[in-house]
């Protein structure tokens, strides 16, 4: 780990069946995503996908440049997606501002120099929540509102999964070399994010969940179908997804999570799905 970016290697299904608790959550739990008047990143190699959180409360935040990313500017080489999980902010980026209110989204595309964070009041600060992945060519940068969203119901309050998938930054909102941003709400009694479990061995997944209170949490279940591990997370922690692990939770109370996808495949239903009873 440097002070700009915190390094995450990829590890094997055999070496993750090996882990203890503890190892489990300093390989794949990102603990601390907001820190005040600070941007706190982490690298995964799988798909080289980062994701971090940035969070001004009395200073302006620009977007670092990582010794790791061998790069002249951070986005020269990727492209950058943004959630605001806080109050309002305004991101710039080359010099264009714009305004990004609670549950917000906004796309940068590659080549934006300088992007910078503020919140509009330091009491009540922006939390911006990113996600960003290698690109290969140019796109647009777009902000998408909550109206602008692809919203999909889906599971039922008899299964404990009614819940609503609000799509951000996929293909048929903005295009995009292959980053994919969204954000899943659940309903009032629901805890179930996503039964039955899945694996897309085309694109890995980065999960952050928020909206948890104080005195709950939620129990991330991950690994193969049929060797499956579990992290317990607090409040605005994130957990990686390798390509060929499943990835669902249960709360002890209702919550929200971003799903942030980098891969090969840009189809938001290319998944392999597997019946609950196979699960072990």
């Amino acid at each position: 780990m440097n002070d700009l970016l915190e390094i995450r290697h990829a590890h094997s299904p055999d070496e993750v069946k090996q882990m203890s608790t503890s190892q489990l959550r300093e390989h794949f739990l990102i603990s601390k995503v907001f820190k005040a008047d600070k941007i706190q990143l982490t690298l995964s190699y799988y798909d080289r996908f980062i994701s971090g959180g940035v969070m001004p409360v009395n200073e302006k935040l620009s977007l670092p440049n990582p010794e790791n990313l061998k790069a002249n500017f951070f986005l020269q080489r990727r492209e950058l997606g943004i959630i605001n999980v806080g109050e309002n902010g305004k991101i710039i980026a080359d010099g264009a501002m714009y305004h990004l209110a609670n549950k917000e989204a906004l796309y940068i595309g590659k080549e934006t120099k300088e992007v910078q964070f503020v919140s509009d009041d330091p009491t009540k600060p922006a939390k911006f929540y990113i996600n960003s992945s290698p690109a290969h060519r140019l796109y647009e940068t777009k902000k998408i509102s909550r109206d602008e969203t692809e919203r999909v119901q889906v599971g039922g309050s008899e299964t404990a999964n009614l819940r609503v998938i609000n799509k951000y930054i996929v293909n048929s909102i903005v295009p995009t070399c292959q980053l994919q941003m969204g954000m899943t709400e659940l309903k009032q009694g629901s805890v179930w994010n996503t039964m039955p479990a899945h694996v897309h061995d085309r694109r890995m997944e980065v999960y952050f969940y928020f909206d948890i209170k104080e005195e709950h949490s939620v129990c991330h279940f991950m690994g193969e179908p049929e060797e499956t591990r579990h992290i317990w997370m607090q409040n605005e922690q994130a957990v990686i997804s390798p390509n060929w692990s499943i990835h669902a939770g249960v709360g002890t109370s209702g919550y929200s999570f971003i799903w942030g996808m980098a891969g090969e495949n840009l189809d938001y239903a290319d998944m392999d799905v597997f019946p609950i009873h196979f699960l072990k």
